[in-house]
């Protein structure tokens, strides 16, 4: 007999991540490939699990970690949706709904950085704490927060990415966003360093002066966000953070930017384990799927 399998989707803005697996880091078989069109990007992530199917057995349920924003809300008529993204030919869509027409099965459903927080919570940096943020800093800017364990929604869900900061005194940029321009995704995002320098940073040298800089965007958003939401750790993850120098020249100005008001050692003394890379890695997010769907399955949603 066949063991049941669970389905996993890490939706990101710029790939999908599908995965079946026996447990949430007992991964079967996996694909990636790029996010285009709605209808072939669904179709496409679809067909690799219709055919896991067929080779492995029948699949219990599906976690999904979409990028955003998202609607959560079990009340509203667009639960399941991707609402007003920035990715407008993605705008309302029912990726839920999709799913759960063609598959079949419960889907646990939640933002691709909530999703990534709780890998992260259960299996990586954050599993010795109950409240922690997990921020990518990518193409854009997202964040998971997980308060007692739990990912944090409330009204909608955080987009700790969309915080505004004020730009600094040598700094001219108008930055990106199409909403907020000079919020935290306008002005410390990757195509905010690539605009303002002309190249992508990972064209840039260790010692160029964008990295003082976007050390100084990022600890600006994380004070604020130390001082909302009280994290007992910070991981950062994303493209734009494989850039390792950026970690101390953070820890010093988020030390900066507080002034001194939050008065514990990991900001005081600049502790290396309180902003972190991700254990996980390029892993996280979809282990927090296969989460998503270990949840569910016995919930019949």
């Amino acid at each position: 007999m066949s063991k049941p399998l669970l389905a996993g989707i890490e939706a990101g803005g710029t790939k999908f991540v599908c995965a079946v697996a026996y447990s949430p880091v007992d991964i079967i078989r996996e694909t990636r490939f790029p996010t285009a069109s709605p209808k072939e990007t669904m179709t496409r992530a679809y067909e690799f699990f219709r055919d896991c199917e067929r080779e492995l057995g029948p699949i219990t349920s599906l976690g999904i970690g979409s990028f955003g924003p998202v609607d959560l809300d079990p009340a509203s008529p667009a639960c399941g949706h991707i609402t007003s993204t920035p990715k407008l030919q993605w705008a309302d869509t029912d990726i839920v709904g999709f799913f759960k027409k063609r598959m079949n099965v419960p889907v646990g459903f939640d933002t691709d950085t909530n999703a990534a927080a709780l890998g992260e919570g259960r299996y990586g940096a954050g599993r010795d704490c109950d409240t922690f943020l997990y921020l990518t800093i990518g193409t854009g800017i997202g964040g998971g927060v997980v308060v007692d364990n739990r990912a944090l929604h409330g009204l909608v869900h955080p987009e700790v990415g969309h915080i505004r900061v004020v730009p600094r005194r040598d700094d001219t940029f108008a930055g990106t966003c199409p909403f907020h321009g000079t919020c935290l995704e306008g002005m410390a995002a990757g195509p905010a360093i690539q605009q303002r320098w002309g190249k992508p940073g990972i064209e840039l040298p260790e010692d160029h002066p964008a990295w003082d800089l976007e050390a100084w965007y990022l600890a600006q958003g994380l004070a604020a966000m130390v001082l909302t939401l009280s994290p007992q750790r910070i991981i950062m993850g994303g493209g734009v953070m494989h850039q390792s120098q950026i970690f101390p020249a953070m820890r010093g100005y988020l030390k900066e930017f507080l002034g001194g008001y939050v008065d514990r050692p990991e900001i005081t003394e600049e502790q290396e384990d309180y902003i972190v890379f991700p254990e996980r890695e390029n892993q996280a997010g979809i282990t927090g799927a296969l989460l998503l769907a270990e949840d569910v399955a016995g919930k019949g949603k």
